[in-house]
């Protein structure tokens, strides 16, 4: 990162990126606090320098939206979920891998609450998506089913 900051400047996409990295380090190691100021600089800076309508804004949405839920911040969350979503459907088109992974995201936090009539809706959305465009035997598909069977599981037992 700071390689990166010194050839190319602190307002490069690389840049941003580096910072996104450090980020989900820290967020995967539980430093929440840490994380979260570094997703809201790349979230900031993705948006600056690439438009508030790019795909990377999106995946930083849900990066965002993603440490809000672990630290229980659901309605951040949530909206954050719901912007990712509409931007991948606007840019990606409805039948996009990178919107079967936004109605995954948020069916998951629904589920987590409790929002069970929400969250099943889009958990089927999300698989026939990725069934369809990435096939049955897709790790991204698989991580859908596994959220699907798990949802049915604890909303019907």
């Amino acid at each position: 990162m700071e390689l990166n900051k010194r050839l190319l400047g602190d307002n490069h996409p690389l840049v941003a990126t580096s910072l996104n990295n450090l980020a989900l380090l820290y967020y995967s190691t539980g430093r929440y606090s840490e994380a979260e100021p570094l997703f809201q600089q790349v979230l900031e800076l993705y948006k600056r320098l690439l438009g508030d309508n790019h795909p990377l804004v999106a995946t930083s949405l849900n990066n965002l939206a993603e440490l809000y839920e672990s630290t229980g911040r659901y309605s951040e969350a949530e909206l954050l979920y719901q912007q990712a979503l509409e931007l991948n459907k606007r840019l990606l088109g409805d039948n996009h891998p990178h919107v079967a992974t936004s109605l995954n995201n948020l069916a998951a936090l629904y589920h987590s609450t409790g929002r069970y009539s929400e969250a099943e809706p889009l958990y089927l959305q999300a698989l026939a998506i990725c069934e369809r465009t990435l096939g049955v035997g897709h790790p991204d598909t698989m991580t859908v089913q596994e959220n699907y069977a798990r949802f049915l599981r604890e909303a019907y037992p």
